[in-house]
């Protein structure tokens, strides 16, 4: 289950100031996330998928080529920078 304390760890992580009534709000909408996590582990494990359903139209669509963003978009809210990189806390 998760609370509020969790939902404002998160929020904190993210960096992303939250109100009470935001973490609240979000703790339920976590904990309803997850009792679809139940509901999907009822399902039987021995169902072959399927992969290709004919008479369905093509679900896929043609690439399209776009500009990226630049750099310095990329890098404009980053908290911390070095150089042309982000820049995170030492994991190991």
């Amino acid at each position: 289950m998760i609370t509020k304390r969790d939902v404002e760890h998160i929020g904190w992580l993210a960096r992303i100031k939250l109100t009470e009534e935001e973490k609240s709000k979000f703790a339920k909408r976590f904990n309803s996330i997850l009792d679809y996590f139940e509901i999907l582990d009822e399902v039987d494990p021995d169902v072959p998928p399927a992969y290709n359903i004919s008479g369905l139209m093509n679900v896929f669509r043609a690439d399209v080529v776009r500009d990226s963003m630049s750099q310095d978009d990329a890098l404009g809210n980053a908290p911390k920078k070095e150089g042309e990189f982000f820049k995170g806390p030492r994991v190991v």
